[in-house]
């Protein structure tokens, strides 16, 4: 099952790209990024959900998302600076990480991971 998480973290981080993009992207090369970050985002998080709970991996994919999206900004696109709201995503990261820990790994018969 550890494959299938990776593909949600994987998938979260093309978010990232793919949620800037729609804000930042403003000639055809950035626009063509911005759909195949979509494109592979969903995929991933799609074919992860088939083996996985598709809730744990939904809240996942859009924590992970919304906290590398408002980190990024921060960082790469002057956006200001907010203790709380640092603290309210670190609260949020908090609570996918938690969901992702209660949530139990279903084995198939006779596969092995």
């Amino acid at each position: 099952m550890k494959i299938e998480w990776m593909k949600v973290y994987v998938a979260a981080f093309f978010e990232v790209f793919w949620v800037i993009g729609l804000k930042h992207a403003d000639n055809g090369w950035a626009w063509t990024g911005t759909v195949l970050a979509i494109i592979i985002s969903f995929y991933l998080m799609i074919m992860a959900g088939r083996k996985l709970p598709v809730g744990t991996v939904y809240a996942v994919f859009v924590g992970m998302g919304t906290g590398g999206t408002v980190l990024s900004e921060i960082i790469f696109f002057g956006e200001s600076f907010q203790v709380a709201k640092i603290l309210m995503i670190l609260i949020l990261l908090a609570g996918v990480i938690g969901l992702k820990l209660v949530t139990e790994d279903k084995r198939e018969k006779g596969v092995e991971s």
